[in-house]
């Protein structure tokens, strides 16, 4: 998708908010069809049928067809593409949409083509219902057949072209790199780069606090709880567009760079699970402390570093260039001699091996590691670095 700035006017915003819940009713409604099927019932409607429901809908409700058409029939081929894919198993299960969380619609066909270049940074789509909305012409706009006009949580409006790029071309230079992920540093290089990930100013991150503790106490329903709601979600907006702006040019940059990318093969979903509740033995229906709030706090830490987006953003930039390495005790292993023990990694940063003395930093003996795509079984065997036909030797001691 190539994104854009949307800066509608005030009447534009109401009409914009207008489609997005026709939209949404629509989403909504074939969603509620289609989880009404039991095995004792027939198959429920289907795109053609939902369509001549629709349009027999809008002949009886002035509110749903004084809205675009294609905003309408776009919302069920969407939704019926959103179950083809869940049946297939490459997506999840449909869920419902909500007022404030997700506001958008699609034009495609030739209303997705009326783009009128204003001059070197503005630009205007001619939005059914709507009109002329102008947005900014950041870089050039390309040639798609549908864009989605969307509106985030802090009341941003953007307009995202349909466009797949070009993948990023390789050096053809022969050089492999690893990448190990962190919280601290959230991207360690095997090359000795370290690269963070920016976030809120210390600043920010207070004025974050204050206004959690003022939401705390406001009313629900509030125009006070509002305004601070959206005040919050700008600073969480933020924060996102530096994370996403960081794995944009990091995932760029190396790309250009190397050959050959290896990162670790983690599961970010179930590393990020919270802990399981303890029962306490010796209270009956009690329990005792899991760790539960230190547990959250790394969770954070991961999602605030963006591994799973920088990893997702190299695989699409360099298709067949990206190599998963298993984890496994990458961070325990001396990168010279191979040796393997907890006690080799004396902190977060320092790692210093037990077996040759060898000191580097932690995280860059672990990409160097995912680098040459070594990794050891869960028995922390170190793989012997011998021919693989000579014969078994008898086990020295040292």
């Amino acid at each position: 998708m190539s994104r854009f700035r949307l800066y509608p006017t005030p009447a534009q915003q109401a009409s914009l908010l207008e489609q997005c819940k026709h939209a949404r009713c629509v989403w909504n409604l074939a969603l509620e069809q289609w989880s009404m099927w039991t095995r004792d019932k027939g198959p429920t409607p289907g795109y053609v049928e939902q369509a001549r429901q629709l349009t027999e809908a809008r002949g009886t409700f002035e509110w749903l067809r004084a809205g675009s058409q294609t905003v309408q029939q776009q919302a069920l081929r969407d939704f019926d593409q959103a179950v083809r894919s869940f049946y297939s198993g490459t997506h999840r299960r449909p869920t419902w949409r909500k007022a404030g969380l997700h506001e958008g619609f699609r034009i495609v066909g030739s209303q997705a083509t009326r783009i009128v270049t204003k001059n070197r940074r503005w630009a205007a789509a001619l939005v059914p219902k709507v009109g002329w909305v102008r947005f900014r012409r950041s870089r050039a706009v390309p040639d798609a057949k549908s864009y989605r006009v969307t509106r985030d949580r802090s009341g941003r409006w953007h307009i995202a072209f349909a466009v797949v790029p070009e993948p990023v071309p390789a050096p053809d230079t022969g050089e492999i790199v690893g990448v190990d992920r962190g919280v601290a540093v959230s991207a360690a290089l095997s090359t000795g780069e370290l690269l963070v990930c920016p976030g809120l100013s210390n600043r920010a991150a207070e004025r974050l606090k204050h206004l959690e503790r003022r939401l705390a106490r406001c009313c629900r329903g509030s125009n006070r709880r509002q305004r601070v709601k959206a005040t919050i979600a700008k600073l969480y907006a933020r924060a996102v567009d530096r994370r996403k702006d960081w794995v944009e040019k990091t995932s760029t940059e190396l790309a250009r760079r190397f050959d050959v990318i290896r990162v670790e093969d983690l599961r970010i979903a179930k590393m990020s699970r919270r802990p399981k509740p303890k029962p306490d033995p010796e209270r009956p229906g009690g329990y005792v402390r899991n760790g539960r709030r230190a547990k959250a706090g790394l969770n954070r830490g991961m999602m605030a570093n963006g591994w799973g987006e920088l990893v997702r953003r190299l695989e699409q930039k360099a298709p067949g260039r990206v190599e998963k390495v298993n984890a496994a005790y990458t961070s325990q292993t001396c990168s010279i001699c191979g040796h393997c023990a907890p006690a080799n990694r004396e902190s977060q940063a320092v790692f210093r091996c037990m077996a040759c003395g060898h000191e580097v930093n932690a995280d860059v003996n672990a990409a160097i590691n995912i680098a040459a795509g070594r990794a050891v079984s869960a028995r922390r065997e170190t793989p012997a670095r011998v021919s693989p036909k000579r014969e078994p030797q008898l086990t020295t001691s040292a």
